[in-house]
């Protein structure tokens, strides 16, 4: 059976899951803390945030009506830009995928520890819980899109609970007095707000992601664009009622110190045994964002491997027409960062991986920006040229604050994340060759 004749296993609300689930995983159980030195003022960062996030989301929603083909951001940036630099995209950010995949597993693990405290005595059991995880959902996205599509499903409403449940009912307990000073970084009120808006920003990180697996989604012009714009809103109102309840139930001087800040919040309101409640749901989430990033790192080399730039092994699928190589080599790859996590040493270099994966995801972003421009404009020569400006703005915005958050990684982070694109360039050369004949 061909992609094409395959039964379409995701409609809007399991798209819309795959957006919210790879969107929401363990950092937002974390952000209050690291928010805490900057007070109220970053309610305005994630507003910010939220904005540059939505303009991403629209140039993906047109993106998606134009050109619904599998890769997302891959696909659009080959229309736009051509071969080579489709490829850099697709190579930097199927890295990030696997990368990336790795330190969800392992913060998943370090959440079980607080039901099997075994997992955070023993850092090698501890791997070994990370690994399982990755390889449990790998064979569930082995055995089909459909499954990987009803797993998201649920586990996207299961980790919502604890987030909806804090971000709501602990609008009750609210304290004013603990946003006050509203600005505690010390700084000035724009540097402020920049500070916590490139914080924030790494909560948006897979707003495309209904875009990747387009030959799998039922009518794909209009379930894309409608799941990426509901899936990124949903995620935002979550984050910002979560961040204000919290920040609103915990003095800024304790959320600080918080290595669980809902959890903290969950216990000063409602008692201690609800601290387990909201570990579980961050294990959930932690899990749902999992499965969903093993569904992509067999999409996007696939989607490369059929227009012959990765190795032809990528494109095959299984009887369950999955990209069952694709999985396994990412898996493989994501385990052995595992694996080096947990081997003293070789903390910091995994570390650093994982902030130029989070680089290697902003890239695309800045080449789907100027690709939505490429495909807008069409025919120069065309009376309607004019009209067609006005629509530009959005991409346009979209690619200001795309340079933006990439320049907020940091000068090193740029740095080595532009050779690791560049590191692909063999690879590429390598496939062409083969594909000659020469």
């Amino acid at each position: 059976m061909t992609v094409s004749e395959a039964p379409r296993a995701l409609g809007l609300w399991r798209s819309t899951a795959l957006v919210v689930g790879n969107m929401i995983g363990s950092g937002i159980f974390l952000l209050p803390a690291a928010l805490a030195a900057y007070g109220g003022i970053s309610i305005f960062g994630w507003l910010f945030t939220t904005a540059g996030a939505m303009l991403l989301a629209l140039v993906f929603a047109r993106l998606s009506r134009r050109a619904p083909q599998a890769g997302g951001l891959y696909a659009y940036t080959r229309i736009g830009f051509g071969e080579l630099a489709g490829f850099l995209i697709a190579w930097g950010y199927w890295i990030s995928i696997w990368c990336g995949n790795a330190a969800i597993a392992t913060a998943f693990a370090g959440y079980v520890g607080v039901f099997i405290p075994s997992l955070s005595r023993n850092p090698l059991l501890a791997g070994a819980a990370a690994a399982a995880a990755i390889w449990v959902l790998s064979w569930v996205n082995a055995m089909g899109v459909r499954s990987a599509g009803i797993t998201q499903l649920v586990t996207t409403v299961l980790k919502l609970l604890p987030l909806i449940a804090v971000g709501t009912l602990g609008l009750f307990y609210f304290n004013p007095k603990n946003l006050t000073p509203f600005n505690l970084s010390g700084q000035s009120t724009f540097s402020a707000i920049t500070a916590t808006a490139a914080l924030t920003l790494w909560a948006f990180l897979g707003l495309e992601s209904a875009t990747i697996p387009a030959d799998d989604v039922v009518d794909p012009r209009r379930t894309i664009p409608r799941a990426t714009i509901m899936g990124t809103l949903s995620a935002a109102v979550a984050y910002i009622l979560g961040t204000v309840a919290v920040m609103g139930v915990i003095p800024p001087a304790a959320l600080a110190r918080s290595t669980a800040p809902y959890a903290d919040a969950a216990t000063a309101m409602w008692g201690g045994w609800t601290s387990y409640a909201v570990a579980a749901g961050a294990a959930i989430s932690c899990f749902g964002a999992l499965n969903g990033w093993i569904l992509l790192q067999g999409q996007i080399p696939l989607a490369v491997a059929r227009d012959g730039l990765f190795p032809a092994a990528f494109a095959r699928l299984s009887g369950r027409d999955t990209p069952v190589v694709g999985i396994v080599i990412s898996s493989v790859l994501a385990t052995i960062l595992i694996l080096m996590n947990y081997t003293k040493g070789l903390i910091e270099e995994y570390t650093f991986m994982i902030l130029l994966a989070t680089l290697t995801t902003l890239v695309p972003y800045v080449f789907c920006s100027a690709a939505d421009v490429i495909i807008s404009l069409g025919n120069r020569e065309s009376p309607q040229h004019r009209r067609r400006l006005r629509p530009l703005l959005v991409p346009g915005l979209a690619f200001v604050y795309s340079l933006w958050a990439i320049g907020g990684s940091g000068r090193d982070t740029v740095y080595w994340g532009f050779l690791l694109l560049l590191a692909g360039i063999p690879v590429y050369v390598w496939n062409k060759l083969r594909s000659s004949g020469q």
